[in-house]
């Protein structure tokens, strides 16, 4: 498929039906699309106050995408969705484990060992928090994918003021389709008589603190853990392989902390250190003239507007003086002529135009 053919964009209301869509397609584990359409509609609405709103940033906003395939007919374009929480934790504080290596030693015996420990901590309160990515299987491939996960750095780094300068994402753990959940039955479930779906379904969308408050607080030791559940920490579920892959690619550190209900991974990292942050410049555009042959070089191009922001891929390298872009997608991202974009080379592995 043609890269360009995609079009990230801001959610709103009339994104309903696609993220309902989304949520019944996700896996057990992503509580950000829980299934419920009220539920999805509650965010709808307060992801379209964020983007309208013109307040200083209080830290509780969430900003909902899509990304559409505009050779689709309208009404059924959109496949894929991703969102950014400005806090992670901003009613409460945001719990995960964090892995560490304990150091025994005895000197009776002239020996030692380290042990992996879990230590349950809010390290990554006030971290931006990246949520709610689906991408419809068919589009797996294709650069669709990529544009919903970077884009979303892109807004980032043009509205700095209102995010964090630290960021994480989470990466549903390992469950099998009917919801048993190896790192769950072997910890959670020891404090609360509940199946990993249940527990999901309770919190889907909210805040896990009040789980976490009542889970013990001292270090699980892992040696002591079920093969099982000690083999899951840190693994993910298959469907989060490709979304993690260009967390990855971006650089985020994947071996600190991991998920309080499943052990799967949750990353972190300095938003100035990601690689298309840090790639990004912003300037004017101008049109550029028929491009000739195949492209060897793609834009990740967005909009400078934070109500109706938008991005998507155009051929070409970046210029000294004005990025130039084909008239056709000026057009897609409505803009005037000068207008600033701010845009970062675009070159993932793997990817199939």
């Amino acid at each position: 498929m043609n890269p360009t053919r995609f079009l990230f964009r801001a959610a709103g209301p009339a994104d309903i039906d696609a993220f309902e869509r989304a949520a019944a397609d996700s896996v057990i584990g992503i509580t950000t699309l829980p299934a419920d359409r009220a539920r999805l509609a509650e965010r709808l609405e307060r992801s379209a106050a964020a983007f309208a709103s013109a307040d200083d940033a209080s830290g509780e906003e969430i900003h909902l995408f899509v990304v559409e395939d505009l050779e689709r007919p309208p009404g059924q374009r959109v496949v894929g969705t991703s969102g950014i929480a400005a806090s992670a934790g901003f009613a409460d504080r945001f719990y995960c484990y964090r892995n560490e290596m304990v150091v025994h030693h005895s000197a009776a015996l002239n020996a030692g060992n380290r042990i992996h420990t879990l230590h349950l901590c809010h390290d990554l309160t006030g971290h931006t928090l990246l949520t709610s990515f689906w991408i419809d299987p068919a589009y797996a491939d294709t650069a669709a994918p990529q544009l919903l996960s970077r884009a979303r750095l892109l807004f980032i780094a043009e509205f700095a003021e209102r995010f964090s300068d630290r960021i994480a994402a989470e990466s549903p753990g390992l469950a099998d389709e009917a919801g048993r959940c190896p790192f769950w039955d072997a910890v959670g479930r020891r404090f609360f008589d509940m199946d990993y779906p249940q527990i999901e379904r309770l919190t889907g969308g909210r805040s896990k603190a009040f789980i976490a408050e009542l889970m013990p607080h001292s270090p699980i030791y892992v040696p002591l853990l079920p093969d099982e559940a000690q083999w899951a920490i840190g693994q993910m579920h298959p469907v989060a392989e490709l979304p993690f892959s260009i967390l990855l690619d971006e650089g985020f550190d994947t071996e600190t902390y991991v998920d309080i209900f499943d052990g799967g991974p949750t990353v972190d990292a300095r938003v100035a250190m990601l690689k298309t942050v840090a790639a990004s410049r912003r300037g004017p555009w101008r049109e550029a003239s028929a491009a000739g042959g195949a492209a060897t070089d793609w834009q990740l191009v967005a909009t400078t507007r934070r109500a109706d922001f938008a991005a998507l891929l155009v051929p070409g390298a970046a210029a000294d003086d004005a990025l130039p872009l084909p008239a056709g997608a000026a057009a897609h991202l409505r803009l005037a002529p000068g207008e600033a974009v701010r845009s970062a080379a675009f070159a993932p592995a793997g990817v199939n135009a």
